[in-house]
């Protein structure tokens, strides 16, 4: 009888074990980047530098369901066409002159992206499917069917407050 089974043993020279441990590591760095290996760092794990500066504001915070905007901070919304995205609220805020501003939901409705989007000539553009839509939440063209939810806003000198609750 025939033995189908080919066993073999050995052990592997130090140099081709070390070759291997260095080839696999560079063939998962290629794979998934070196940024997947360093991603998990935190700030816990540098000292402490009193000379760091602090983080600049955005001038926008968002408390409860309340966003609060310092305009004098949040230039970006300041000036006419100016807009921004509250990740951390879902909305989409604009500046539609004359002192006057729009807020929607950043939630689009056709297929629920919220963090894609462009403003350019007046026109929201969710980039996960290319709905448009004005900036009073009303479709331009679809893939959308409904409009974007709009919320109230009021400003008071350079404080504009949105309610999106």
């Amino acid at each position: 009888m025939k033995n189908l089974e080919n066993v073999q043993t050995g052990r592997l020279s130090t140099e081709r074990r070390e070759f291997l441990k260095k080839s696999g590591a560079m063939a998962l760095m290629s794979a998934f980047g070196v940024s997947f290996f360093t991603s998990c760092s935190s700030d816990d794990d540098t000292p402490n530098r009193p000379n760091d500066p602090p983080a600049p504001s955005t001038g926008i915070s968002v408390q409860g369901s309340e966003i609060t905007v310092n305009l004098a901070e949040a230039t970006a919304l300041a000036s006419s066409g100016g807009w921004a995205l509250v990740s951390a609220a879902r909305v989409l805020i604009v500046n539609v002159g004359e002192n006057n501003f729009n807020a929607l939901t950043s939630v689009c409705t056709h297929a629920r992206c919220d963090n894609s989007w462009q403003f350019a000539n007046n026109v929201f553009t969710c980039t996960c499917h290319g709905s448009r839509f004005s900036t009073d939440g009303t479709v331009i063209n679809g893939p959308a069917l409904q409009p974007l939810r709009s919320f109230p806003t009021e400003l008071d000198g350079n404080t504009l407050k949105v309610n999106f609750g």
